[in-house]
């Protein structure tokens, strides 16, 4: 058995060996000019990324915390207002439920886990609020762009476009945790509010960081809203962002890693590692409707993770164990599709080539099982 399994997972995913080094230079203070240096170089690379000219918060977090910033900064505790939340699986689930935990008034707009949230749902949505007596427009809503748990990508593109011409003043908040870094996501372009995402999934690092861009109109809900904490108060983290500085001790270490790993995503360019994605997705896709079937409804299948649905009613431990003997590793269905399916991550710096020796490996059990 190999020494190194190699991780096909959607989080944490593969570490390049140079990311992992990277971590281990001499530690800095995080009040001082060193570091100032650092947060002033990674600032403008992350905005690039993100594709925008406005601020880019860095959080000592999981993408989680930042899901309790969105709520916290740009919900109010006005039950007439609250948030539109699109759940379409087990992690948008759970960020209606991080807004419903800070006491805010939640609309829940469900699908069946593996079917998108669609432009046309929005506007019924937002058209319903609109002849609710006694109620105001949401004051936000929250879409996670992809949803991990069944390898479902919503539209944000044509939602987004539904809000602003029905809602306009409704904040648009969005996880691309497994999306941003491998999908463009033009958070200036769509007039995006909050857009979140993890160190440990397309860009290639450990876990233990979280970044999001946040407007100028979100910042200034923010500083209306009471209660909004500390640790992801957006008003706080923008007094400390100015000074290139973080409000409390960040991970210094994966900061390091950040800054390595930013330069070498800009220098593959970000439309060819975009491409890159889609080839290997594309790729994944065509081998999983010839030995299984895609749980994602059609159209709406994610460019970062697939979800196969396990029609061979394969043991799925099993094909682990097998992997393992080989230096890989996948992953199993989440929560109650655990076992119905399994997940085949294509994201951060996995190359086609790794992705083709995985299937090849998954076609060898497939034929030793008969």
């Amino acid at each position: 058995m190999s020494d190194h399994i190699k991780l096909f997972i959607p989080g944490p995913v593969e570490v390049r060996r140079p990311i992992l080094e990277a971590q281990a230079q001499w530690m800095i203070g995080h009040r001082g000019k060193p570091f100032e240096t650092l947060f002033a170089r990674i600032q403008p690379k992350l905005r690039q990324v993100f594709f925008t000219q406005s601020r880019v918060f860095i959080s000592t977090s999981s993408g989680t915390g930042l899901w309790e910033a969105a709520a916290r900064n740009c919900v109010s505790d006005d039950p007439a207002g609250g948030v539109l939340a699109a759940v379409c699986g087990a992690f948008s689930e759970r960020w209606a439920d991080v807004f419903e935990r800070n006491g805010k008034a939640t609309t829940w707009l469900r699908v069946p886990e593996g079917q998108a949230i669609k432009p046309e749902m929005v506007r019924e949505a937002l058209l319903a609020r609109a002849a609710e007596p006694n109620k105001r427009p949401f004051e936000a809503i929250a879409i996670v762009h992809n949803e991990t748990s069944c390898g479902v990508m919503n539209p944000l593109a044509e939602i987004v476009s539904v809000v602003k011409a029905l809602s306009p003043q409704t904040l648009i908040l969005v996880d691309a945790v497994s999306s941003l870094g491998g999908v463009k996501i033009d958070f200036d372009v769509l007039g995006l509010d909050v857009l979140l995402t993890s160190s440990q999934k397309c860009f290639g690092l450990p876990p233990g960081l979280a970044f999001a861009a946040v407007s100028d109109r979100a910042l200034a809900k923010a500083a209306t809203v009471k209660n909004r904490g500390y640790y992801f108060d957006f008003v706080e983290l923008e007094k400390f962002l100015q000074k290139n500085h973080t409000p409390a001790t960040p991970a210094i270490s994966l900061m390091f890693a950040l800054d390595r790993q930013l330069d070498d995503m800009l220098a593959e360019g970000l439309e060819g590692r975009f491409a890159r994605h889609a080839r290997m997705a594309q790729r994944v896709r065509e081998w999983a409707r010839r030995q299984f079937a895609l749980f994602a409804e059609p159209g709406y299948e994610s460019d970062t993770v697939t979800c196969v649905a396990n029609t061979r009613n394969i043991d799925v431990g099993a094909l682990n164990a097998f992997l393992a003997a080989r230096g890989m590793h996948i992953s199993d269905g989440y929560g109650a599709l655990k076992g119905k399916t399994f997940r085949i991550a294509h994201m951060a710096d996995t190359t086609e080539e790794e992705i083709q020796t995985l299937l090849d490996a998954i076609d060898a059990f497939l034929a030793q099982a008969g």
